[in-house]
């Protein structure tokens, strides 16, 4: 019973280990805006188009987590997904994410109104829905793409702080929050999703694992779509 355990635990891993090399190929830290942020070649202009966008997405995640969890019928993944939750909503006393990033806008010098009413580009707009529509559609499906989502977070808010820092002057912890709290709280949710991910049975897995390929292949073509826009206002323009 021992060696049957260690091999599948080997097994388990060498999956997973596959898994993240294929989501690899679109990490966010590979993307031409994500590398122009880290070399403080975006304007601060550039930096707010972006920040109205991708606020949608962090409105919506708590959305994306719900849904997962409503369609979990295994009670102990339930309570992580919980918990990951209540960390994104805000808990205790805490700000939940979508109010740690209006105060990274806040910085930025924009306005809640301005961020909150953008309008938001089609890939924007096709992120989020392909993020609902997997987490909605099974809890396999949802695991993936929160799996694929979240395994990169802490690596690109370190990149993005210190882009923010080093090239922008952006330096104070109310602005930085967001980026400062995924830091450690997404190394948990990716750990706690990964092992979700490996306690499924090999055909969840297998769906899983598409729905993660797709997430990572969506969030690469919102950031492009923001990216290609970027020499207008996005927080002002109408999308056509």
């Amino acid at each position: 019973m021992q060696v049957d355990n260690t091999l599948n635990d080997i097994l388990q891993s060498n999956y997973m280990q596959q898994l993240d090399r294929q989501l690899n190929e679109n990490h966010l830290l590979k993307h031409p805006l994500y590398q122009a942020w880290s070399a403080g070649k975006l304007s601060l202009d550039n930096l707010r188009d972006y920040a109205c966008q991708y606020y949608h997405h962090v409105d919506a995640f708590p959305r994306y987590l719900s849904a997962t969890h409503s369609n979990c019928q295994y009670s102990e993944a339930r309570k992580v997904l919980l918990e990951n939750l209540n960390d994104e909503e805000g808990i205790n006393g805490l700000d939940s994410h979508p109010a740690l990033w209006l105060q990274f806008t806040k910085g930025l010098g924009l306005s809640e109104d301005t961020v909150i009413n953008c309008e938001l580009f089609p890939e924007t707009k096709q992120f989020i829905s392909d993020f609902l529509t997997l987490s909605r559609s099974s809890y396999a499906e949802g695991l993936g793409a929160l799996y694929a989502y979240e395994r990169q977070i802490p690596q690109t808010a370190a990149s993005k702080i210190t882009g923010l820092k080093q090239f922008y002057n952006i330096a104070d912890e109310a602005t930085l929050k967001f980026f400062l709290v995924h830091l450690e709280a997404d190394v948990e949710h990716a750990e706690a999703t990964k092992t979700l991910i490996k306690n499924l049975p090999m055909e969840e897995k297998i769906i899983a694992e598409k729905a993660a390929k797709k997430i990572a292949k969506s969030i690469w073509n919102m950031l492009s779509g923001i990216q290609t826009r970027m020499m207008n206002n996005v927080c002002e323009a109408t999308v056509v």
